[in-house]
């Protein structure tokens, strides 16, 4: 028989609607070529379960090829369903939770070797064995190599990678995006790890990542009160009566301090607040309850900090405080008009402030009593972030023209005296031209938006300091997903950033970029839109314009003052 190539049909919709049309005819088969869907109570109870079809008498090799992929989403029983497409010994070798291909479109394709086939796929997100996801542009094709072989007459699998493949849309159906939580170097902020797990699956899924520590982009930025080695005792992570009974590997679990159990205690119950069938943790030794005191020395971490409510900004060429609709004089500065002031930012642990000139090519730092300094001046530089350690970061082309992230503590140095500075280079910036860089508010995370031949990438990198704070290197950043191409950005949350392109002469469409999901969603359009600044959340975000300064309400923006420009809550 002649091979053929087989298009797969896209998409959990698509295969619902089936469902409908036969369940109108007929009773909905279990074994037929369509799946059908129920609900699921394991974790999160609205998340269905997908019953895939079993293999058919008489399955070309394409079919079986794409029904196995399409019996992916039949995770219940260990994708007891798609194992019965593969021959004996590869259904015991076969490990589907390695990784999970999340597909835009896919086909099954010939190749020029014998019973061989290719899974063509053009790949959407990578979803490796911890949860961690990788975006992939549109276009990005990867080939699955597939080898089929007859038993007792019917086509099975006999060779296929680990991992499983899924469409785009089923994918967000099955998955959800769920924060595991690590803590700041000083244990005194959690840090959110986003993850992706498959909805039914989460407790033990979220446990296992948890001790396999931080995506790559927060190794070496963020903390965990677990030790290295420790492991689940059992392959799993019951919740009886609202208790989830995390069983650990006895030796690492004793040897560690009563306040380090108390902090993996609280850094579970952090990241199963999602899941509303827990209410509590228990610690377990090869199933044996270990004892966790609160002597009241540790305190829980602070999750999502927030900001104060002042704005800093530029009124009558100097600093001022905006904040309640009115402006005021930030408190015992001196004069800065004959600097020209534009970008204002403000420490969020001192009265230090930082602001650039009208060119963007000068950073000064301004301490109370004492007139602004210049801390670098190079041919552009992005607005100023402070941090909870007091640095005040900028970025801008260096002495040979490569692309530097720049750090100066200023705050609490003498007049004349050298102010701290740190110099960074990411290899990841080189060829780039940094737009945008703001510290997360806990200090652990960047938020970067970079330019290369027109087009801008929104990323977070990971910072890692030095133990007395000194910044030291950015990781290897996460890219979030865009429908536009911002030139400015803010973070609004713990897990989600504002961002725009400005342009004083069109509507401007903001959007709110989250790192629990794939899809930017867009605010409403206001015309002339220039600057960008977040508070506390997504209806504390302002926008600024000739007309004045507005903030979001609901599905508009509501006018607030005109006159201040730029500004910027602390940080």
């Amino acid at each position: 028989m002649m091979p053929r190539r087989l298009r797969l049909v896209k998409g959990a919709a698509f295969l619902l609607a089936l469902v409908f049309v036969l369940a109108g005819c007929a009773r909905i088969p279990t074994s037929g070529p369509v799946g059908k869907s129920s609900e699921g109570s394991a974790g999160n109870l609205s998340a269905p379960v997908f019953l895939p079809a079993a293999p058919q008498p008489g399955a070309s090799p394409e079919t079986i090829i794409d029904y196995f992929y399409r019996a992916g989403s039949g995770y219940e029983d260990d994708y007891a369903v798609a194992r019965q497409y593969l021959t004996q010994a590869s259904s015991v070798s076969w490990k589907p939770d390695q990784r999970a291909l999340v597909y835009r479109d896919a086909r099954v394709v010939a190749t020029d070797t014998e019973n061989v086939y290719n899974y063509d796929l053009d790949v959407a997100y990578t979803i490796d064995a911890d949860g961690i996801a990788t975006q992939s542009p549109e276009g990005t094709v990867e080939k699955i190599p597939v080898t089929v072989t007859q038993v007792d007459g019917e086509w099975r699998i006999s060779a296929i990678p680990d991992g499983t493949a899924i469409a785009e849309e089923t994918f967000k159906v099955i998955y959800g995006a769920y924060p595991i939580y690590f803590y700041d170097p000083t244990f005194t902020f959690a840090v959110p790890d986003v993850r992706w797990f498959i909805r039914n699956k989460t407790v033990k899924s979220m446990t296992s990542a948890l001790l396999a520590g931080p995506a790559p982009y927060l190794r070496g930025a963020v903390a965990s009160a677990f030790p290295s080695g420790i492991k689940l005792a059992r392959e799993s992570v019951p919740v009886v009566s609202g208790a989830a009974q995390v069983d650990l590997t006895a030796k690492e679990l004793m040897e560690t301090s009563p306040a380090d159990r108390l902090r993996m205690q609280m850094q579970l119950t952090l990241t199963f607040r999602s899941q509303p069938d827990v209410v509590n943790v228990e610690l377990r030794a090869n199933q044996d309850l270990v004892r966790v005191e609160d002597d009241g020395s540790v305190l829980p971490p602070v999750q999502d900090k927030s900001v104060p409510s002042r704005q800093i900004a530029i009124s009558g060429n100097e600093l001022v405080r905006y904040e309640n609709n009115r402006v005021s004089p930030l408190p015992d500065m001196q004069p800065v008009s004959a600097l020209n002031p534009r970008f204002p930012a403000e420490s969020p642990v001192s009265q230090t402030a930082a602001f650039l000139n009208d060119g963007r090519t000068t950073l000064y730092g301004i301490n109370p009593g004492q007139p602004a300094r210049s801390l670098t001046t190079r041919s552009t530089l992005s607005r100023p972030s402070f941090d909870l350690n007091d640095w005040v970061w900028t970025a801008g082309p260096g002495g040979n023209g490569a692309t530097e992230v720049v750090a100066y503590r200023p705050g609490g140095v003498a007049e004349g005296a050298s102010v701290p500075a740190v110099t960074l280079a990411p290899a990841w910036l080189a060829g780039r031209t940094v737009k945008e860089l703001r510290i997360s508010r806990e200090g652990v995370r960047a938020l970067v938006i970079s330019e290369q031949n027109g087009r801008t990438r929104v990323q977070v990198a990971g910072i890692i300091r030095g133990g007395d704070g000194t910044p030291r290197e950015l990781t290897a950043p996460v890219t979030l997903a865009t429908d536009s191409n911002p030139d400015q950005g803010a973070w609004v949350s713990d897990t989600t950033v504002a961002v725009m392109k400005g342009a004083a002469a069109s509507n401007v469409t903001p959007e709110l970029l989250s790192l629990t999901s794939g899809q930017p969603q867009q605010l409403a359009p206001w015309p002339g839109l220039v600057a960008l600044s977040a508070g506390n959340g997504a209806e504390e975000v302002y926008g600024q314009s000739a007309e004045g300064i507005f903030q979001r309400l609901g599905n508009g923006w509501s006018p607030q003052i005109k006159g201040p420009i730029d500004p910027s809550f602390p940080g």
